[in-house]
């Protein structure tokens, strides 16, 4: 009942969730059951990308969980991302077994090949998937936890929050370039056969993959949603207006900021190992800082602090990148930056904010021919 009263406030997340409905069930209708020459068929190839998409939408959802109701720019978010993409791409590492290229039964390929003689401990229990699946949550959890809990008791705020957020993953992404870590240091981990005995590359394989993101989505957006009409979200909100006052007031403002900076990051973790299997393939670069920045230019350009609105900037902009990445892609990077300066000038509310302005102004307009 709580849940439909929430939603039931939210029109345009409603909108947002039964559109997602529609295209679980149409996609993997028009790939699996429409013939590949007809103008309906969707290829394997678009369904992944979809749901690659939606693996950067529950990320941007993440991100704007953070920076639109906390206040934090945070510039590391592609740390968690990594990490939970990290924890998959182990898991499915383990599953290749002897049809790797050296043929090893336990060790990886990139193992074998720099002379390891044993698995490391901390590759330890990846081979079962439910463990895999715990380490996707606790890993993102945990850094997140050890670095909100050092950085919000030393009441580290503003731009000086956003450098070391963007120094972690800077960190994590040159040790994790190293061969001696462990996890197959420039190359990534890549090369996976299948997934609880499925084969990726089958095509029901990936429709399932896609699906899986559509109900991570979904599961995230609610969740987010019943977070920021809580108590804890409107705590949340007047420590982003005025943190001072809400602290002078009795707020314990670090442990909500803790609380939802690691709720966020868990959503970022799941996001990542959802991407993993799609793409095939996980390498330091998901670590770099160029990636967090452009998902705040996502977040940025959706609409900061709608939720949805994270969710419209990270599609829209993936969508816009694959296009320009390959029709003309000496000017995408243009073209991002100049989309961002339009919306931070012109739309400092995000795209959502044009709905909102249309509704002012219909509202002034129907006031003034009453008068």
């Amino acid at each position: 009942m709580l849940l439909m009263n929430i939603l039931k406030n939210d029109k345009p997340g409603l909108w947002l969730l039964g559109i997602l409905l529609v295209v679980s069930i149409a996609v993997p209708i028009l790939n699996l059951l429409v013939p590949e020459n007809s103008a309906f068929h969707i290829s394997t190839y678009t369904v992944t990308l979809l749901g690659k998409y939606l693996t950067y939408a529950l990320l941007a959802v993440a991100a704007d969980l953070v920076w639109g109701y906390l206040g934090i720019l945070t510039l590391g978010h592609a740390a968690f991302f990594a990490l939970g993409g990290y924890a998959m791409g182990m898991y499915l590492m383990r599953q290749i077994g002897e049809r790797g290229v050296y043929g090893d039964p336990v060790l990886p390929d990139f193992m074998v090949f720099l002379s390891w003689q044993e698995l490391p401990w901390f590759w330890q229990g990846f081979d079962q998937f439910w463990f895999a699946a715990l380490m996707i949550i606790l890993i993102p959890g945990i850094l997140a936890y050890v670095f909100g809990y050092l950085a919000f008791r030393s009441r580290v705020t503003g731009v000086y929050l956003s450098i070391i957020t963007q120094a972690m993953t800077y960190a994590l992404m040159l040790a994790f370039f190293r061969n001696e870590m462990g996890f197959g240091g420039n190359n990534g981990l890549t090369d996976f056969k299948d997934i609880l005995g499925f084969d990726l590359r089958a095509d029901s394989t990936r429709i399932a993959l896609f699906l899986a993101s559509a109900a991570a989505l979904a599961i995230g957006y609610v969740l987010s949603r019943i977070i920021v009409s809580s108590r804890l979200g409107l705590a949340s909100v007047a420590i982003r207006d005025a943190e001072s006052r809400s602290r002078f007031i009795g707020y314990r403002v670090e442990n909500i900021k803790l609380w939802v900076f690691v709720f966020s990051a868990i959503l970022a973790g799941i996001a990542g190992a959802l991407y993993v299997p799609q793409v095939g393939i996980i390498n330091p670069g998901e670590f770099s800082p160029l990636n967090s920045i452009e998902l705040v230019i996502w977040v940025a350009i959706g609409g900061r602090g709608t939720l949805y609105g994270a969710i419209i900037g990270a599609l829209l902009v993936n969508y816009s990148k694959t296009y320009f990445t390959a029709a003309l892609p000496e000017i995408w990077l243009y073209a991002l930056g100049a989309l961002f300066i339009l919306v931070t000038l012109y739309l400092p509310k995000g795209i959502v904010g044009l709905w909102s302005l249309r509704k002012t102004r219909k509202t002034q307009k129907m006031r003034e021919e009453k008068t």
